[in-house]
């Protein structure tokens, strides 16, 4: 099948994009959805209600932590078709159930479950390199990196725009079903997404692996196995492990927003928030998404022809930062400005992670690294740093947001921050000990 097989690339590019929509469309309303639910169990203390909306968000990631490598062994297994399948059924099903929570616990399971039907991402890639020769590889992966950023563009556009349908929409949603499930439609959505992807990948998706033979049962544990591992391996090379652990910085402040954005821009103004509804909020992160996607899909390749990606990678960290930082500062009389606020953190976010890879992958092959076991490294501390981000900074939020003086809502984005000027100051030391050119062969 290698480098000539097309039509996989349509099924593996909707696989992405439909994991990816499952995992940002909650983004708008799960907030509310949570406080909401904790309200209903009795839980009215704000501090405690608002910690479950991190918990709600890292379970996600922790299940994908654990799953991801554990797919990816049985995907080695029994083939690559068959896992992605089930990822697909997974998330048909658990979007639903998640719309359908009438508790905290229940939601928490839905979650969970789907986290773990979305490492089936890491088989789409390894499809991918057994289909593709190697000059076909780095485009085809570019088509997997833009339907994540498609997918987190129109994921919380339609999070928020089919969020309480019965006042947002009316019509024939106006009833007494739609109330009580208002979060229900967006999920539904996604569940009737992901069953037309897996239709389609079930006529039109043949196996790309040949097995030649059985691997032992116990075996499909070994990928989780390798991660642990690799993740202690690489804190013992020089330079590859200040490289991975500013990259874990950043994504640890960079996923904090995911557990506090909406907890202050949904607070009433005269509370210093915003006031903002779910529709509200799926604009700003699809305008985040965006621009995402137009720094990482379009402006990338011509900046790194003219400037260094260290500089790239160090500008990238300072106004993300910056944007991060500055989001409760926003007034409320002035919501606007939270516009600008997420150009900083969209652009940060986009120079960093494209250029702080390059450098890894330099960095990694100069010195004759296994990059397989380094990238793996990186995957494993990435996955850790978006479950531990969302639950300090909600864990943050639940001990301040009632507070006064210098220990209020701002704390946690302080504090997010905080970790971005550790990240820097890693990048700057950094400087003065990469041992390669860091500069890209300029055209011509």
């Amino acid at each position: 099948m290698k480098g000539n097989q097309r039509s996989p690339m349509f099924i593996l590019f909707l696989v992405v994009f439909i994991d990816m929509i499952g995992f940002t469309i909650v983004i708008p309303f799960l907030t509310y959805f949570v406080q909401d639910l904790a309200t209903s169990e009795g839980i009215i203390d704000t501090g405690k209600r608002d910690l479950w909306v991190g918990i709600i968000i890292s379970v996600y990631s922790f299940a994908q932590f654990i799953f991801t490598p554990i797919l990816g062994s049985l995907s080695d297994r029994l083939g690559r078709r068959p896992i992605l399948l089930f990822g697909l059924f997974m998330n048909t099903i658990f979007f639903t159930v998640f719309g359908l929570s009438g508790s905290l616990m229940m939601a928490l399971v839905a979650r969970f479950l789907a986290g773990a039907g979305n490492g089936n991402i890491a088989v789409a890639r390894a499809y991918i390199g057994d289909i593709s020769s190697p000059d076909m590889v780095a485009s085809r992966m570019g088509a997997i990196g833009a339907a994540f950023g498609l997918g987190f563009m129109i994921g919380p556009f339609i999070g928020g725009l089919l969020s309480n349908p019965a006042s947002g929409i009316g019509g024939p949603f106006d009833t007494t079903f739609w109330k009580q499930y208002p979060y229900l439609l967006p999920c539904l959505l996604s569940s009737v997404l992901s069953l037309l992807s897996l239709f389609l990948a079930f006529i039109k998706l043949p196996e790309s692996l040949e097995i030649k033979s059985k691997t032992k049962e116990e075996d499909i544990f070994i990928g989780l196995y390798d991660t642990l591992k690799n993740i202690t391996k690489i804190i013992r090379l020089p330079i590859i492990s200040t490289l991975v652990f500013t990259n874990f910085l950043f994504i640890m402040g960079f996923s904090m927003i995911h557990g506090i954005f909406i907890l202050f821009t949904a607070m009433n103004i005269e509370d210093g928030g915003l006031g903002f509804d779910a529709m509200e909020n799926g604009w700003v992160f699809a305008y985040i998404g965006l621009l995402g996607v137009i720094v990482q899909g379009g402006l990338i390749g011509k900046l790194t022809k003219i400037f260094d990606l260290s500089k790239l990678m160090i500008f990238g960290t300072v106004i993300c930062g910056i944007g991060i930082a500055s989001i409760p500062y926003v007034p409320g009389h002035i919501s606007w400005l939270i516009f600008i606020s997420s150009t900083f953190i969209a652009i940060g976010n986009g120079l960093f992670s494209p250029t702080q890879s390059s450098l890894l992958t330099f960095e990694s092959s100069k010195r004759g690294y296994e990059l397989g076991m380094v990238m793996g490294a990186q995957e494993g501390y990435g996955a850790l740093a978006r479950i531990f981000g969302p639950l300090l900074a909600a864990y943050l939020w639940s001990l301040t947001v009632e507070g006064s003086g210098f220990w209020t809502y701002h704390t946690s984005f302080r504090v997010a921050g905080i970790i971005f000027i550790i990240a820097l100051i890693l990048q700057l030391k950094l400087l003065n000990n990469l041992k390669i050119s860091i500069n890209l062969p300029k055209e011509g």
